[in-house]
């Protein structure tokens, strides 16, 4: 109790005069603030999507998109696969790992808001020269002990905004992290779904394939028949036989990019490859439609348009940093405890001490060293700027790229689906006629071929018309919204996320 006593008593007076000269400088100085204020610059924003035209997409009563985005699809595969995404996925950790590490710059940096108070204890013993000078002093030759228990504080005021454009800075950047880490889950996902329908194509492909194997099949037997009957030829039997065999070898080259995509969807899933098998399932449903909105929105939608736009308030509070160099810098100082010759005494109140100051250092000259920061600040904001307008731009441009190709990709199905059936009906006519002894076999394959081909073709579109809808629905931020970004990362909140993917120290 006495030692409590005694540092309350004779460190109380230099802390109270410290924080009465920082509560003073910080009432007079908040506004002081050097640098620009931030506003975010003007991006040219189109009224409407020029290739939505007359194509009807879905309007948001009839359709939104939300956190889990893919369940638009209604396919329950991929959004088993999806989920599995969200818990997962390597490049998700990646990037949450590296939202927590800029979490803990911003609290790192906030600590210049306080005082760093550092304590210590030190014992020596020594003993002086009796031929010290001058030579008949009392101390000379005498041994001596020194006791210390130091407190000391110091604290930098933040009269021109240093730290708070510092803090602001690294805030900006933790937000543009927290979007990064949505950026990255929205591709991530996104590319999975896109893996899956190719692989869901590739079945479709390979159940026409195969289809078409057991017809050519049969119709290999009929030309034996024919002629072992003496009716046809072996050059018929021989175009049947060949037309078999290439399209036998078509169906197993498709399991190539088809193992190749499963692989792809395991490692997006967190898993070895040789621990995954996906199911198959061919493609039969076409893309549901989807809500475009209009492009005002898409600003407040892509998570990678507010990274950018985060980046640029963090690079103009760094002005504000380097503009600061350009005035005192104001310390404030306070140092107590005790000292004594003898440790039963060091806590006894003769032997307290205590000093308070304050300081105020300027730069005269640095040979261009300030001006050089502050230029090389305001440019980097500058190239902020333009790396923000032109993410906007690619924006639009990858909505509009797939709305085109959802829309001319839809018309092209139709016109492909009327390809199909005159094909096949092209191909009944040559069967009709090659049995009834009126034209050759080869008439017969070429419209098989054709029918193929034309199959083969509307498999492909609608193959491509789930992978336009895919990466629209990427392009235009899969549900995100700026609102989610946390305003204090470093302290308190949840990272608002549009799927379940969250930081385990998030709290």
């Amino acid at each position: 109790m006495n030692f409590l006593t005694n540092v309350k008593k004779h460190f109380r007076t230099g802390m109270q005069s410290l924080v009465a000269i920082s509560i003073t400088s910080v009432i007079f100085l908040a506004g002081c603030a050097v640098g620009p204020k931030y506003q975010r610059p003007p991006a040219e924003v189109p009224p409407a999507y020029k290739e939505v035209g007359n194509w009807k997409t879905a309007q948001p009563s009839e359709l939104s998109l939300r956190g889990n985005w893919w369940e638009i699809f209604q396919d329950p595969q991929l959004n088993t696969l999806e989920q599995q995404v969200s818990i997962s996925n390597q490049n998700i950790k990646a990037a949450q790992a590296q939202y927590t590490q800029a979490r803990a710059l911003v609290r790192y940096n906030r600590a210049d808001y306080f005082p760093t108070v550092s304590a210590g204890a030190s014992a020596t013993r020594g003993r002086t020269s009796s031929n010290r000078a001058p030579v008949n002093s009392v101390n000379n030759g005498l041994t001596t002990n020194d006791f210390q228990l130091p407190i000391e504080m110091s604290y930098e005021v933040d009269a021109w905004g240093r730290v708070r454009k510092n803090v602001e800075s690294f805030r900006a950047q933790a937000q543009a992290s927290a979007a990064d880490l949505a950026t990255v889950n929205l591709s991530v996902h996104a590319q999975l779904a896109l893996f899956y329908f190719q692989a869901r194509s590739l079945d479709a492909q390979e159940r026409l394939l195969n289809s078409t194997v057991q017809y050519y099949e049969q119709a290999l037997q009929l030309n034996l028949s024919r002629f072992q009957g003496g009716i046809g030829s072996e050059v018929e039997v021989e175009q049947a036989k060949t037309q078999l065999e290439t399209t036998r070898a078509q169906a197993i080259d498709v399991g190539v990019a088809r193992s190749q995509f499963e692989h792809a969807v395991a490692v997006l899933m967190g898993k070895p490859p040789a621990s995954f098998s996906l199911p198959a399932l061919p493609l039969q449903t076409p893309p549901p439609p989807i809500p475009a909105g209009v492009p005002s929105q898409l600003l407040e939608r892509r998570p990678d348009i507010a990274s950018a736009e985060r980046q640029m308030a963090a690079a103009n509070a760094q002005i504000g940093v380097a503009k600061a160099a350009y005035y005192p810098m104001l310390n404030l100082a306070a140092a107590g405890g005790f000292e004594s010759g003898a440790i039963t005494t060091l806590l006894q109140g003769p032997a307290g001490l205590w000093a308070v100051g304050a300081s105020a250092v300027q730069t005269v000259f640095d040979g261009g060293r300030r001006r050089a920061a502050s230029d090389q600040a305001i440019a980097a904001y500058d190239q902020t700027v333009a790396s923000y307008r032109e993410t906007v731009l690619t924006s639009f441009q990858q909505v509009e790229d797939n709305l085109a190709a959802l829309r001319i990709l839809e018309k092209e199905a139709q016109t492909q689906n009327e390809a199909v059936l005159a094909a096949q009906k092209s191909l009944e006519l040559s069967i009709q006629r090659y049995k009834g002894g009126v034209t050759s076999y080869l008439e017969v394959t070429v419209a098989q071929s054709a029918a193929l081909s034309n199959e083969a073709t509307a498999v492909s579109i609608l193959g491509r018309r789930m992978a336009a809808a895919v990466q629209l629905v990427q392009a235009l931020g899969g549900g995100w919204d700026s609102s989610s970004l946390p305003q204090n990362p470093e302290c308190c909140g949840k990272l608002v996320s549009t799927t379940p993917v969250m930081p385990a120290n998030h709290r």
